[in-house]
């Protein structure tokens, strides 16, 4: 089981469709510029060891992509992890995951709200709003619905 689940919202992307297919503005990439220098800085993540999972959304890879420069990091896809995907079905990858390693998993509204909600609260209904490129830290003894501890709830709007 992961020791720190760490969920967060892709940086701010332009209009278009295929949803699949839009990408960060300028003001996206550097909130995820800028959350990615504040992970690098902190002292209490082993980033080193850090499993990063994306959405395979072009907006969530490139995000994930700028957390992932400054620690030489691989970006792993998550195919459960799109918008509309049902938070009921990462927890049960979250259950399977032997891998004890912190995780990091970058995805879109709705799916970042409800999947804290339903960790933390036991209820998908009852996750915070997140703003782009927000980032919810959890931690827990086992990855099950109202389990989960809220440690931390960060924006790059908190960071300056």
């Amino acid at each position: 089981m992961a020791e720190r689940l760490l969920i967060m919202r892709h940086g701010q992307a332009g209009q278009g469709r295929p949803d699949a297919a839009r990408e960060l503005t300028g003001q996206g990439d550097r909130e995820a510029a800028c959350m990615a220098r504040w992970l690098a800085a902190r002292e209490d993540l082993d980033l080193t060891r850090l499993r990063l999972l994306a959405s395979p959304y072009v907006r969530a890879r490139q995000t994930a992509a700028r957390i992932a420069e400054p620690q030489g990091l691989a970006v792993e896809s998550l195919p459960i992890i799109t918008p509309d995907d049902p938070p009921e079905a990462v927890v049960e990858w979250l259950l399977g995951e032997p891998d004890d390693r912190p995780l990091m998993l970058v995805s879109h509204m709705p799916l970042v709200a409800a999947l804290t909600g339903l960790l933390v609260e036991g209820r998908g209904d009852r996750g915070p709003g997140f703003p782009t490129a927000a980032v919810a830290e959890l931690d827990a003894e086992v990855w099950a619905a109202g389990c989960a501890r809220l440690l931390g709830f960060t924006g790059p709007a908190d960071l300056g």
